[in-house]
């Protein structure tokens, strides 16, 4: 028998999910689970099972619709199950929950690839996820002995062909939603955002403290500017007051969400999220006015599309609350926008632009930057390089340099089939292989 589910305080009461009962399955034969996560779950439960004549009736019992709906808490799930009397049984199943530490493991596992991200918000158990977690010591999926099904009904199999039909009824919702597994494990969908945001943000805050490329240019100031003799003599243009100093931070505005009765048609998070946005930008724009020695002479920024205001909305507010009301409407997919949003973090709206378009250079130019990285190259010759319009792909190694419109050199690297920006640009592609090379 396993352990009873540990409570956990309110976030553990705002965990429970009811499931509608699932229409009967079509055909005798279909497999009950598709994916991965979901036959590992049925692996689990056939190999504690000690009859497989009980298992067979548990599959007919869920395929002709004997399951009520589902209720599941972290640790365990149960149902009324039809069988042979007028009353349904009360089947349940529980499940060995994940200790506060391995939790703390499979959170850092999970946080640290934004693939992983992106799936679980597509409500997928990311590709290799499993893998990674028990490497980091934590069993992701149950096995025979997390598993402990039990049943109000006079049998005393383990198990019973009620507690089986519920077990198979659950591999089905797997399917459909991943965060069913984990809340069996023992944490919530909720729970787990807020705590993927928190790391998200610390991480992002990193990201950005890190010095950026030592090859990186500033922006220019563009010549010719019709209006520069006239506001150059202080004889006819009265000076400017001081300026205010910088404030720590920007402002969060009001709590909308919290609201006792919004007004029809408004989405309080959202008025939210965009006020905090408002403050962040103006709060940039303040400390770039205020750094006159660098930006009093640049060039405003080009106007951005609504695709690269939603990345940089993401970028700004590295929330998974924000990231999947973004990834909700935006027309892409989650992986695509936490791609784009990495991007951003590292470049703005150039780095996103190496992200999404390839083009081709200036004749000349590739031959030339690869005369350099040879003859800069600390010892012997670099590695193979493929060469397509902007991109060097290097060879026998998921990494990649792509050549920015701006001149700069953006590392990449593959992680289950995505390419992903993977460091700052720098102007130098020797310093950007080498940086490749030394990653994991």
């Amino acid at each position: 028998m396993t352990a009873p589910a540990r409570r956990r305080g309110p976030a553990h009461r705002q965990s429970a999910r009811t499931f509608d009962a699932l229409p009967p399955a079509k055909g005798s034969r279909a497999p009950f689970a598709e994916s991965w996560w979901g036959r590992a779950w049925l692996h689990a439960l056939e190999d504690s099972s000690l009859d497989s004549g009980r298992l067979q009736r548990g599959r007919t019992y869920a395929r002709r619709g004997a399951v009520d709906q589902v209720t599941i808490v972290p640790g365990s799930a149960t149902a009324r199950v039809q069988g042979s009397r007028r009353t349904p049984y009360r089947a349940a199943v529980r499940v060995r929950q994940l200790t506060d530490q391995e939790w703390d493991h499979l959170l850092d596992v999970i946080a640290e690839r934004a693939a992983n991200i992106a799936a679980l918000l597509d409500r997928e158990m990311p590709a290799g996820l499993a893998d990674d977690a028990e490497a980091a010591g934590v069993a992701l999926l149950p096995g025979p002995q997390d598993l402990d099904p039990d049943c109000d009904c006079p049998d005393w199999g383990l198990p019973c062909k009620h507690a089986a039909a519920l077990c198979y009824q659950i591999a089905r919702l797997l399917d459909r939603d991943a965060f069913v597994l984990l809340l069996l494990r023992g944490r919530g969908e909720r729970e787990l955002i807020d705590e993927l945001s928190r790391r998200n943000v610390v991480r992002a805050a990193a990201e950005a403290a890190a010095p950026t490329g030592a090859g990186m240019p500033l922006p220019r100031a563009r010549g010719g500017d019709p209006a520069g003799s006239v506001f150059s003599s202080r004889a006819e243009v009265p000076p400017l007051p001081a300026m205010p100093p910088l404030p720590d931070g920007a402002g969060r505005g009001p709590a909308l969400a919290e609201a006792a009765a919004p007004e029809p048609g408004v989405d309080p998070g959202g008025l939210e999220l965009l006020a905090a946005d408002v403050a962040l930008r103006a709060h940039h724009l303040l400390a770039e006015a205020l750094d006159t020695s660098r930006h009093a002479s640049t060039a405003p920024p080009a106007p951005l599309t609504e695709w690269q205001d939603a990345v940089r909305l993401a970028a700004a507010h590295p929330t998974m609350e924000v990231f999947a009301r973004i990834a909700a409407t935006c027309g892409r997919s989650p992986t695509e926008l936490a791609a784009a949003t990495r991007a951003w973090r590292y470049g703005g709206a150039r780095s996103l632009d190496v992200l999404e378009n390839a083009w081709s250079p200036p004749a000349g130019r590739l031959e030339h930057d690869g005369d350099a990285l040879r003859a800069d190259w600390a010892e012997g010759a670099p590695p193979r390089l493929r060469s397509w319009r902007n991109r060097w792909t290097i060879e026998g190694r998921d990494a990649q340099l792509r050549l920015g419109r701006d001149g700069l050199w953006y590392p990449y690297s593959k992680d289950r089939g995505t390419w992903w920006p993977s460091g700052s640009p720098d102007a130098d592609p020797a310093v950007v292989l080498a940086a490749v090379l030394g990653g994991p």
